[in-house]
Protein backbone atom coordinates (compact mmCIF):
# COMPACT_ATOMS: atom_id res chain seq x y z
CA UNK A 1 0.00 0.00 0.00
CA UNK A 2 1.28 3.23 -1.26
CA UNK A 3 2.00 6.46 1.65
CA UNK A 4 -1.59 8.12 2.14
CA UNK A 5 -3.88 5.61 0.18
CA UNK A 6 -6.96 4.87 1.90
CA UNK A 7 -7.61 1.09 2.30
CA UNK A 8 -10.26 -0.14 -0.87
CA UNK A 9 -9.69 3.43 -2.32
CA UNK A 10 -8.84 1.34 -5.64
CA UNK A 11 -12.12 -0.42 -5.12
CA UNK A 12 -14.56 2.47 -5.72
CA UNK A 13 -15.94 2.74 -9.02
CA UNK A 14 -17.07 6.15 -8.51
CA UNK A 15 -13.65 7.99 -7.67
CA UNK A 16 -12.67 7.85 -11.97
CA UNK A 17 -16.21 10.03 -12.27
CA UNK A 18 -15.92 12.55 -9.92
CA UNK A 19 -12.07 12.70 -11.44
CA UNK A 20 -13.90 13.08 -14.81
CA UNK A 21 -16.26 16.03 -13.65
CA UNK A 22 -13.72 17.63 -11.99
CA UNK A 23 -10.88 17.60 -14.89
CA UNK A 24 -13.14 17.60 -18.16
CA UNK A 25 -16.90 18.69 -16.95
CA UNK A 26 -17.85 15.01 -18.06
CA UNK A 27 -21.94 15.46 -18.19
CA UNK A 28 -22.23 11.60 -18.76
CA UNK A 29 -20.33 10.79 -15.97
CA UNK A 30 -22.27 13.47 -13.98
CA UNK A 31 -25.23 11.44 -15.18
CA UNK A 32 -24.15 8.05 -14.44
CA UNK A 33 -23.02 9.45 -10.29
CA UNK A 34 -26.92 11.19 -10.48
CA UNK A 35 -28.81 8.02 -11.47
CA UNK A 36 -26.98 5.78 -8.74
CA UNK A 37 -26.35 8.76 -5.97
CA UNK A 38 -29.62 10.68 -6.65
CA UNK A 39 -32.52 7.65 -5.24
CA UNK A 40 -29.69 7.09 -2.42
CA UNK A 41 -29.92 10.51 -1.01
CA UNK A 42 -33.32 11.00 -1.31
CA UNK A 43 -33.84 8.09 0.87
CA UNK A 44 -31.47 8.87 3.63
CA UNK A 45 -32.80 12.34 3.54
CA UNK A 46 -36.27 10.70 3.81
CA UNK A 47 -35.34 9.28 6.86
CA UNK A 48 -33.73 12.05 8.62
CA UNK A 49 -37.18 13.43 8.45
CA UNK A 50 -37.61 15.87 5.24
CA UNK A 51 -40.91 15.56 3.29
CA UNK A 52 -40.39 14.20 -0.02
CA UNK A 53 -40.66 17.14 -1.58
CA UNK A 54 -37.77 19.12 -0.09
CA UNK A 55 -35.92 15.89 -0.20
CA UNK A 56 -36.21 15.90 -3.80
CA UNK A 57 -35.23 20.00 -4.07
CA UNK A 58 -32.05 18.86 -1.15
CA UNK A 59 -30.96 15.84 -3.82
CA UNK A 60 -30.19 18.57 -6.56
CA UNK A 61 -28.72 21.20 -4.63
CA UNK A 62 -26.41 18.05 -3.23
CA UNK A 63 -25.91 16.53 -6.62
CA UNK A 64 -25.24 20.75 -7.71
CA UNK A 65 -22.46 20.93 -4.79
CA UNK A 66 -20.94 17.37 -6.20
CA UNK A 67 -20.29 18.88 -10.07
CA UNK A 68 -19.07 22.44 -8.52
CA UNK A 69 -17.10 20.65 -5.85
CA UNK A 70 -15.42 17.18 -8.32
CA UNK A 71 -12.49 19.05 -7.85
CA UNK A 72 -11.90 18.82 -3.68
CA UNK A 73 -12.76 15.27 -3.91
CA UNK A 74 -9.76 13.55 -2.31
CA UNK A 75 -10.05 9.74 -2.95
CA UNK A 76 -7.32 9.46 -0.15
CA UNK A 77 -9.83 10.84 2.32
CA UNK A 78 -12.89 9.29 1.62
CA UNK A 79 -15.04 7.35 -0.89
CA UNK A 80 -17.50 9.15 -3.11
CA UNK A 81 -20.09 7.18 -1.25
CA UNK A 82 -19.26 9.16 1.96
CA UNK A 83 -18.51 12.40 0.55
CA UNK A 84 -21.78 12.65 -1.12
CA UNK A 85 -23.71 11.85 1.86
CA UNK A 86 -21.84 14.01 4.20
CA UNK A 87 -22.68 16.74 1.57
CA UNK A 88 -26.01 15.67 2.18
CA UNK A 89 -25.82 15.41 6.02
CA UNK A 90 -24.65 19.07 5.88
CA UNK A 91 -27.10 20.50 3.82
CA UNK A 92 -29.83 18.71 6.02
CA UNK A 93 -28.18 20.49 8.61
CA UNK A 94 -28.12 23.84 6.94
CA UNK A 95 -32.15 23.14 6.23
CA UNK A 96 -32.80 22.36 10.04
CA UNK A 97 -30.87 25.39 11.16
CA UNK A 98 -32.80 27.68 8.77
CA UNK A 99 -35.99 25.91 9.63
CA UNK A 100 -35.40 26.56 13.24
CA UNK A 101 -35.20 30.21 12.91
CA UNK A 102 -37.71 30.46 10.37
CA UNK A 103 -40.45 29.39 12.76
CA UNK A 104 -42.41 32.53 14.40
CA UNK A 105 -45.64 32.82 15.91
CA UNK A 106 -47.42 33.94 13.67
CA UNK A 107 -49.92 35.45 16.31
CA UNK A 108 -47.01 37.35 17.88
CA UNK A 109 -48.05 40.71 18.52
CA UNK A 110 -44.53 41.97 18.15
CA UNK A 111 -44.50 40.98 14.38
CA UNK A 112 -48.37 42.44 13.33
CA UNK A 113 -48.02 45.57 12.01
CA UNK A 114 -49.35 48.65 14.14
CA UNK A 115 -53.20 49.34 13.77
CA UNK A 116 -53.78 51.73 10.93
CA UNK A 117 -54.86 55.39 11.91
CA UNK A 118 -57.37 57.65 10.82
CA UNK A 119 -55.76 60.39 9.20
CA UNK A 120 -58.35 63.05 10.69
CA UNK A 121 -56.88 61.28 14.29
CA UNK A 122 -53.52 61.91 12.89
CA UNK A 123 -54.54 65.66 12.27
CA UNK A 124 -56.56 65.93 15.48
CA UNK A 125 -53.50 65.17 17.73
CA UNK A 126 -51.04 67.13 16.01
CA UNK A 127 -53.58 70.42 16.43
CA UNK A 128 -53.85 69.43 20.01
CA UNK A 129 -50.34 69.48 20.54
CA UNK A 130 -49.83 72.66 18.70
CA UNK A 131 -52.63 73.92 21.03
CA UNK A 132 -50.87 72.71 23.92
CA UNK A 133 -47.27 73.69 22.99
CA UNK A 134 -48.99 77.25 22.67
CA UNK A 135 -50.56 77.10 25.85
CA UNK A 136 -47.50 76.07 28.00
CA UNK A 137 -46.00 78.99 26.03
CA UNK A 138 -48.39 81.35 27.95
CA UNK A 139 -47.11 80.53 31.29
CA UNK A 140 -44.46 81.71 33.47
CA UNK A 141 -41.06 79.73 33.13
CA UNK A 142 -41.46 79.03 36.63
CA UNK A 143 -44.39 77.36 36.67
CA UNK A 144 -43.68 76.21 32.75
CA UNK A 145 -40.77 74.58 34.50
CA UNK A 146 -43.07 72.58 37.04
CA UNK A 147 -45.31 71.53 34.50
CA UNK A 148 -42.18 70.33 32.67
CA UNK A 149 -40.77 68.03 35.30
CA UNK A 150 -44.12 66.57 36.49
CA UNK A 151 -45.19 65.44 32.87
CA UNK A 152 -42.50 65.22 30.52
CA UNK A 153 -39.93 63.79 33.02
CA UNK A 154 -42.54 62.29 35.47
CA UNK A 155 -41.43 63.56 38.48
CA UNK A 156 -43.03 62.93 41.36
CA UNK A 157 -44.03 66.62 43.61
CA UNK A 158 -41.87 65.70 46.41
CA UNK A 159 -39.15 65.09 43.72
CA UNK A 160 -39.72 68.35 42.43
CA UNK A 161 -39.62 70.03 45.45
CA UNK A 162 -36.48 68.67 45.98
CA UNK A 163 -34.73 69.58 42.93
CA UNK A 164 -36.17 72.77 42.93
CA UNK A 165 -35.50 73.60 46.99
CA UNK A 166 -39.46 74.45 46.79
CA UNK A 167 -41.32 73.82 50.01
CA UNK A 168 -43.74 70.57 48.88
CA UNK A 169 -46.93 72.75 49.25
CA UNK A 170 -45.61 75.33 46.91
CA UNK A 171 -45.29 73.08 43.91
CA UNK A 172 -48.30 71.99 44.74
CA UNK A 173 -50.28 75.50 44.53
CA UNK A 174 -48.14 76.30 41.55
CA UNK A 175 -48.74 73.33 39.64
CA UNK A 176 -52.65 74.11 40.14
CA UNK A 177 -52.48 77.59 39.27
CA UNK A 178 -50.44 76.53 35.86
CA UNK A 179 -53.39 74.15 35.16
CA UNK A 180 -55.81 76.84 35.91
CA UNK A 181 -54.25 78.79 33.16
CA UNK A 182 -53.94 75.78 30.95
CA UNK A 183 -57.19 75.50 31.32
CA UNK A 184 -58.44 78.93 30.46
CA UNK A 185 -55.66 78.99 27.98
CA UNK A 186 -57.11 76.02 25.73
CA UNK A 187 -60.51 76.92 26.10
CA UNK A 188 -59.33 80.25 24.02
CA UNK A 189 -57.80 78.28 21.87
CA UNK A 190 -60.19 76.26 20.77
Amino acid sequence: MKDGERVGAGADPFAPLVKAIAEAGDRDAFRQLFLHYGPRVKGYLLRLGLDPARADELVQEVMVAVWRKAGSFDPRQATVSTWIFRIARNRRIDVFRRDQTARLDESDPSLLPPPLTDPADEVDAGQRQARVTAALDLLPLEQRDLVRQAFYEELSHSEIAQATGLALGTVKSRLRLAFGKLRAALQELT
